[in-house]
């Protein structure tokens, strides 16, 4: 699944063993509602080394797997969800300009025709 947003936060790597480590982020999002969502995301192992690349305020496609997890306590039964990122990519705020290629083609075809480049 992919969704795009803003970062509003990235916390520090926390080291888990020495095989693990993980890192969140959580991206705001306009989405289709009035109120914006703000999205908890986490990295793991070397996809933590990704969030380095950006800062509080960039625009992004995250894509992420949505993992989840059944708990046996003392208390009963829990389940928790995991949004788990392994792709991100900062959206340009740019955007190419298109070339006019139906005018150049007009202006070949024009510069063409003044020309006398008939075979016979």
């Amino acid at each position: 699944m992919d969704i795009q947003g803003t970062i509003k936060e990235v916390f520090a790597t926390q080291t888990i063993s020495e095989k693990f480590k993980k890192r969140e982020f959580v991206l705001t999002t306009d989405g289709s509602t009035p109120y914006p969502q703000h999205i908890s995301f986490q990295v793991t192992k070397d996809n933590c080394d990704k969030l380095n690349s950006y800062s509080t305020g960039d625009e992004v496609t995250v894509s992420f797997n949505l993992k989840g997890r059944e708990w046996s306590g003392p208390n009963g039964v829990k389940y928790f969800n995991t949004l788990e990122a392994w792709k991100i990519t900062g959206v340009s705020q740019f955007v190419a300009p298109t070339k006019n290629v139906q005018a150049e083609n007009h202006a070949i075809i024009n510069n063409n025709l003044d020309q006398d480049i008939l075979p016979f």
